[in-house]
């Protein structure tokens, strides 16, 4: 690791060359490069156009520069410099293939692909762009297709760490656990300590029915730095899996101190509760989960069910009723809001009738 007061030291001396030396390539590249280092981007772009300005057929500026904008999320300003090093360089396997990247981005299937197959055309060795035309059928839940480039990825690179847990994730979407538990546990014999993939064991373990399994990578999971929450969350729908509920209700809770701002441990917990059918604990976290977005309507449906469920049907109809008037153009929420109404309307007055009979 460079140290700042060095690098600010070889920064002088690289601009001291690039003066005295203003025809030189090399001298920007330099510059520019320690300029990343000190992740000074704006520098970097500077150089790299002062640098275009003497010499526009430098092909590593043009990529570069295309890069900082990429990375900023400039995806047009990016395929401008991309299209530009293309014309000075063709045969370039790596301008296809940010070119892939840049419309993968601005989610154009057919562009993407276009210029990734390009790429392999110059490059057919090279465990990334395989990698990157599978996460492209990926993201349009062509899993089939992605799982045989993530494979090809692997018959390059069998440690590609990005193509191991994306080809687990494609296993476990399209139900072979076995198979996404292997590149999960690959990922892991090397990683011990990538919290991620310890849940994604656990998860995995837990589909598989291996309830020893799942407990022990779950507890691995919490012991490892980062952000518990997800961890609890996995950990108590696991735990109702295995039908031990009151471990659940005890971590989802856990979850709730954990992280009492957020309101997915309320809303499961909740659901768990009214699936018990106990309906008071299931209003009271429903409930708890609107005090953090009171205009969340699925939450309000949830606990408009409940209600219903526990037979306070004024206290549904009020819940309905909310819920229609924040999304009045959802006939769905209206229509049942209605036939409610209307059965509570028919009952009543069927009451009302018994009564006086």
């Amino acid at each position: 690791m460079v140290e700042v007061n060095d690098l600010s030291k070889q920064i002088n001396e690289a601009i001291m060359k690039m003066a005295t030396d203003p025809t030189n390539p090399d001298h920007y590249h330099t510059l520019a490069n320690l300029y990343a280092l000190d992740n000074n981007f704006d520098k970097v772009a500077s150089v790299y156009e002062s640098l275009l300005n003497i010499q526009p057929d430098d092909v590593n500026a043009l990529l570069n520069l295309g890069s900082i904008y990429f990375f900023s999320k400039d995806f047009r300003k990016a395929l401008s410099y991309y299209n530009k090093a293309l014309d000075k360089n063709p045969t370039n396997y790596l301008v296809y293939f940010n070119l892939g990247n840049a419309y993968a981005e601005l989610k154009n299937f057919s562009k993407a692909l276009n210029y990734y197959n390009r790429a392999l055309d110059f490059n057919t060795t090279s465990p990334e762009i395989y990698n990157a035309i599978a996460m492209l059928y990926h993201d349009f839940e062509d899993y089939v297709e992605a799982k045989a480039y993530y494979e090809k990825a692997l018959s390059i690179d069998p440690n590609n760490l990005s193509a191991n847990i994306d080809l687990g994730n494609i296993n476990f979407k399209l139900f072979d656990y076995d198979a996404a538990l292997y590149h999960y546990l690959k990922i892991y014999e090397t990683e011990p300590d990538n919290k991620t993939v310890t849940i994604c064991i656990a998860n995995t373990y837990s589909l598989l029915q291996n309830a020893e399994k799942t407990w022990e990578f779950f507890e691995k999971a919490l012991e490892l730095p980062g952000d518990n929450y997800k961890t609890y969350i996995c950990y108590a729908i696991a735990k109702s899996d295995f039908k031990d509920f009151n471990g659940a209700i005890e971590i989802y809770k856990k979850a709730i101190k954990y992280n009492p701002k957020e309101k997915n441990a309320y809303i499961l917990l909740a659901n768990l509760y009214s699936n018990l059918e106990k309906y008071s604990e299931a209003i009271d976290y429903y409930e708890k989960a609107l005090e953090i977005n009171e205009y969340d309507t699925n939450t309000r449906v949830l606990l408009a069910n409940t209600y219903y469920m526990d037979n306070k049907v004024e206290d549904a109809l009020e819940a309905y009723r909310y819920v229609s008037n924040l999304e009045p153009e959802n006939d769905e929420y209206k229509l049942v809001y209605i036939n409610l109404l209307e059965d509570y309307i028919v009952d009543k007055r069927a009451g009302e009738l018994l009564e006086n009979v």
